[in-house]
């Protein structure tokens, strides 16, 4: 355990679009490279994506449907390894509300990115050779597939629960 003092928390500004704060941390959290305002393209795009596809919704009624996408993505429990008499136990232990809404938006990034890699697929010289003349990333998260809340993220929560319901009589004090 760390001797220092614990990291203050950081406060973040709401988004300059809607003034909402889920929705700066998530343009925050597509971030990469520093380049916000593309990840603001992203986010905004996916928003209004959201809102033609439900109907004309408007922009609160549609972060209230990503909200509720993230909110059936959170995780509830997840284990910890908690080492007793000499053995290592997986112990279910319940997730906090800030590491549980971080852990969601983390979640449906990483499959929106996995999902536009498999419809890109890697450079071709990735695939023949491994050598790159320069390094290569996958292309960010569009909109389209942004908006589309693929099932890995379910598979996430919904592992992480069955092994933590499984180890539920460990839970030591």
């Amino acid at each position: 355990m760390s001797r220092r003092a614990a990291a203050p928390h950081r406060t973040i500004l709401p988004d300059p679009k809607f003034g909402n704060d889920m929705l700066a941390k998530f343009i925050n959290m597509v971030m990469e490279r520093g380049k916000k305002s593309a990840a603001e393209k992203i986010v905004y795009g996916a928003i209004d994506r959201i809102g033609e596809k439900k109907a004309g919704a408007v922009g609160a009624e549609a972060i209230a449907v990503l909200q509720q996408a993230l909110d059936n993505v959170k995780p509830v429990v997840e284990v910890k390894s908690r080492r007793v008499g000499g053995a290592t136990y997986q112990v279910p232990v319940e997730v906090r509300a800030n590491r549980r809404q971080t852990l969601a938006m983390r979640w449906v990034i990483e499959a929106a990115n996995r999902a536009q890699r498999e419809v890109h697929g890697s450079p071709p010289c990735r695939r023949i050779d491994g050598s790159c003349g320069k390094s290569w990333r996958p292309p960010c998260a569009s909109a389209k597939t942004l908006t589309a809340w693929p099932m890995p993220t379910r598979r996430s929560r919904t592992t992480a629960g069955r092994v933590a319901e499984a180890n539920r009589r460990l839970v030591f004090r």
